[in-house]
């Protein structure tokens, strides 16, 4: 995926997750119970919608994106104070082991050609104990009208490289070490699968 159709697609992303508000509050409300009081890393956080609306329940959140000018739209506006925004490669994290009580990585996976590494990065920086979530489209061929955050993406030439339904999922985050705890599918015009794994 090229940078630079992430920084040409920045201004307008916020914009494009209008569409599917209801499934977004539904995906805040869960995460923010799964990371309270816990020091969280999250990747590929865009304008940092996640972040911002995460951050009174967590003690602590890095949010990351490798395009730059998506953190600047981040930085803008709606800041919280325990929320820091910084530019970083998901498949090559300069954070420390075990830095982390829990990582997000929301509708990421499956745009990257290699999501293993940015798993493998993960496991690194991530405590003992902590929790990947890692909610993520399934059944982008199951019929349904694309939202206008599909056309946007398809128009912007965003590549989904896997097209993975609630099932194949889940056994590609098993395949790569990791045991799914809970998982609950969240209905939308591309339906997500939200999900929070421990390592096996």
């Amino acid at each position: 995926m090229k940078q630079s159709i992430w920084d040409s697609f920045a201004p307008i992303y916020e914009l494009a997750m209008c569409s599917p508000k209801k499934q977004y509050e539904l995906l805040y409300e869960k995460i923010r119970a799964a990371v309270s009081g816990k020091c969280v890393l999250e990747l590929a956080t865009g304008p940092g919608l996640i972040a911002k609306n995460i951050a009174e329940s967590a003690a602590a959140v890095v949010a990351t994106d490798f395009s730059e000018k998506m953190i600047l739209q981040a930085k803008k506006n709606k800041n919280r104070p325990r929320v820091t925004f910084e530019v970083a490669d998901a498949t090559n994290l300069r954070y420390e082991e075990n830095a982390f009580d829990a990582v997000i990585i929301a509708n990421a996976l499956h745009i990257m050609p290699n999501p293993q590494k940015a798993l493998s990065e993960i496991n690194r920086v991530l405590k003992a104990d902590g929790i990947l979530i890692a909610p993520n489209f399934v059944g982008h061929s199951g019929g349904k009208k694309p939202n206008l955050w599909a056309k946007i993406l398809k128009a912007v030439g965003v590549k989904f490289e896997h097209e993975w339904t609630e099932s194949s999922y889940t056994a590609f985050l098993e395949e790569n070490g990791w045991s799914v705890r809970s998982l609950c599918l969240i209905s939308g015009k591309i339906d997500m699968l939200y999900t929070e794994c421990v390592r096996k």
